[in-house]
Formats: structure tokens, C-alpha cells, sequence
């Protein structure tokens, strides 16, 4: 396990071969540590959504980013949002804590017909049939979740918000969830499994990263109404392929997504809903949200990370 990696296996790395400067790229700070240590913490999630994880993962991560947020001389913190959790919840100080986005890779290889089409891929029937016969996505119209299929990704709503576009507008688009299982999945197994439009929700579980990029350049909406995010890196992969999104008016993705999205309050499957039928009936109005996401991703970027990481790691 990791925990005992960092707190053994590299406390001793510390101990026998000091250096002058340890980086820690996530949460957690060994006992053993150099005098000048930065860590990058991600998110407080488990503060927020505590039902979303068990006794012993809350436990842990608690008091290993609190210690960590002790033991370091400067703190990464990858938003804003982020920044005031630790300052509130633990008692940081402000002049410890440096915000530093996180980056979006910009994958032009799958540029998507959502933003820009290619007149001249010959191959790009082809590569429909393929995809579609994949994934069992008969319509080419679906409407995405990405990430770990678990609670606090609030896959409950997004199904309710399903129902509602089905009964209330009768859309013809599938729901398509992609992503390992996590915390909770059998209970939103039996919501799918309930609901009597399971036969219009596909569950797709692990997907490679280029299919991960091809569900993202064909899907009409991604949905992320999600509970809390530290960042929310897949705000920026879905705008940078041309993918219009519906996400939550909470924690960082305020803050990332700003006006380039709809934002909507997660616990409410009416306004997702409306969210989503207000991007799929509106072309005009998606076509100018897809603008607004192509713009948005231009402020961040791995390369712009890398180089406000290394101005403190070298001070």
C-alpha cells in the first residue's frame, strides 16, 4: 500500500540519503522528512462529503493531510476553493499556501466534431461504426458521465435528471457512465437497475485514454454535477475537445469553469435536467458555450504548472 511506502519505505529513503529539497506531489508528507518540503494537496472532498467514503479512508486522510499540512514549509494548493478549505478547516496560514492550477492536456489528435469537424478524414464513417458497435450506442446522440462511477460524483441525480429529460421532453439520447467503480456502486447499480429507462443508460466501467478522448469528441453533453471538487480536471478535457458541460456551482468548478458552462446546484435533478435541454434544443446556444470552453482551457495548461512548481522548489 501506498501509506506504507511514504511512511516507511521513503522516511528511510529521508533518513540514509538526505536531500535539500523533497517534493510531494500528492497529500501525503513522510515522518521523516527534508527541512524544506513542499506538498501539493488536491481537494478536502472527504470534509464535504463524508457519506461518499468509509470510516478508515476519512481516518486517514485527515490525518495524514493534516500532519502534512504541518510538517511542509509551503503548500500547493491546486484552486482557490481548495486554498480556503485549509485555511478554515485546518488553520493554515495564508502566506504558506500558493495556488497553482492544474494543466489540460490538449489532445489534437482527437479533435472532435463537436468544435471542428474534418471534411477530409476518409476513414471518419468508418470510425463511427466502430465506435458506436463498441460501446452499443445505437443513436449517435448520448450524453456523458466520466470519471469514478461512485456517490459523490452524484450519479443518483444525473440518473433522475435522465428520467426527467425522457418523460418531460422525450430526447432520444442514451447515458452513457464511463469510469472504474468506487464507493457506493452497488446502490447506484440498483438506481440504474430501477429506473424504468435502464435500457437507455449504458455503463461502459474502465475505458482507455483514447477512448476515454473519443466518448468526450462524441458525446452532446458532458455531465458533471458533481458533490465537491479539489480542481476538476475533467471540466478542461471535455471544453478542450469542443464538449459543451453541465456542472455543479460548487467548490473549485466555479472557479475553473467560470462562465463557460451551465452551472447547477447538484442536489436538484430539475435544474441539471433543464441545464442539459437547454444545451441539446438551443444550437446557438451551444455552439456559443462550446466557444466559451475553447477559450476557458487557454488559461490553463501542465506547461504554465511546471514552471510555478519549479520557481518554488528553487527558492
Amino acid at each position: 500500500m501506498a501509506i506504507f511506502w511514504t511512511q516507511a519505505g521513503l522516511s528511510l529513503e529521508m533518513l540514509f540519503h538526505p536531500v535539500d529539497v523533497l517534493f510531494i506531489p500528492a497529500h501525503t508528507v513522510p515522518i521523516v522528512h527534508a527541512k524544506k518540503t513542499i506538498v501539493t494537496i488536491h481537494g478536502l472532498e472527504y470534509e464535504f462529503c463524508p457519506q461518499a467514503y468509509s470510516f478508515w479512508e476519512r481516518l486517514y486522510m485527515k490525518v495524514s493531510i493534516k500532519k502534512s499540512c504541518r510538517w511542509a514549509s509551503r503548500i500547493i494548493s491546486v484552486s482557490e476553493n481548495t486554498k480556503k478549505d485549509l485555511m478554515k478547516l485546518y488553520g493554515v496560514a495564508e502566506n504558506k499556501i500558493k495556488v497553482i492550477y492544474e494543466g489540460c492536456n490538449n489532445n489534437f489528435e482527437f479533435r472532435i466534431s463537436n468544435f471542428e469537424s474534418n471534411q477530409n478524414d476518409k476513414n471518419s464513417k468508418i470510425k463511427t461504426l466502430e465506435f458506436h458497435s463498441k460501446f452499443k450506442i445505437q443513436n449517435s446522440k448520448f450524453l456523458l458521465f466520466l470519471g469514478r462511477i461512485e456517490e459523490r460524483k452524484n450519479i443518483g441525480n444525473i440518473i433522475k435528471a435522465f428520467e426527467i429529460l425522457k418523460e418531460k421532453y422525450e430526447i432520444p439520447h442514451k447515458l452513457v457512465l464511463a469510469g472504474k467503480q468506487g464507493f457506493g456502486f452497488e446502490k447506484i447499480q440498483n438506481k440504474i437497475q430501477e429506473t424504468r429507462y435502464n435500457n437507455q443508460i449504458i455503463s461502459l466501467g474502465f475505458v482507455s485514454e483514447q477512448e476515454k478522448w473519443e466518448l468526450l469528441k462524441k458525446a452532446e453533453v458532458f455531465v458533471f454535477p458533481t458533490q465537491y471538487e479539489g480542481f476538476g480536471i475533467p471540466i478542461l478535457e471535455a471544453q478542450s475537445v469542443g464538449c459543451p458541460l453541465v456542472a455543479s456551482s460548487n467548490s473549485s468548478i466555479v472557479e475553473v469553469a467560470e462562465s463557460s458552462a451551465l452551472l447547477v446546484n447538484p442536489q436538484s435533478p430539475e435544474e441539471i435536467a433543464e441545464a442539459i435541454y437547454k444545451i441539446i434544443s438551443n444550437q446557438p446556444f451551444k455552439k456559443d458555450l462550446i466557444e466559451k470552453g475553447h477559450e476557458n482551457v487557454q488559461r490553463f495548461s501542465w506547461e504554465k504548472c511546471a514552471r510555478e512548481v519549479r520557481a518554488i522548489l528553487m527558492k
